[in-house]
C-alpha cells in the first residue's frame, strides 16, 4: 500500500491496524531502561501514601515526578 492511500484511509478514520506490524513498532526515546535508587525509609513512605492517595504503583508515582521536573527544566 502506498503512503498516500494509507494516510486517505488513517484521515477518514478507517481501521489502519491491519496494514500495521506491531511487532516491530518502536517509541522513539521511549525505550525503557530498568534502574535502581536507594530511598530513605521516609522517603518510601511518604511515596507511598502519595500513591495509596491517588490510587497507583509507587513507581508511578516517582516516573511522574520526576517527568515534571524534568519538563520544569527544559522550560525555563
Amino acid at each position: 500500500m502506498k503512503a498516500s492511500e494509507f494516510d486517505k484511509k488513517f484521515d477518514a478514520g478507517k481501521n489502519i491496524l491491519s496494514h500495521l506490524d506491531l511487532a516491530r513498532a518502536r517509541r522513539p526515546q521511549r525505550e525503557q531502561q530498568r534502574v535502581n535508587v536507594d530511598f530513605p525509609k521516609w522517603m518510601l513512605h511518604s511515596l507511598d501514601n502519595e500513591a495509596d492517595r491517588l490510587g497507583v504503583p509507587r513507581q508511578s508515582v516517582i516516573k511522574i515526578w520526576i517527568a515534571e521536573r524534568l519538563d520544569q527544566k527544559h522550560i525555563q
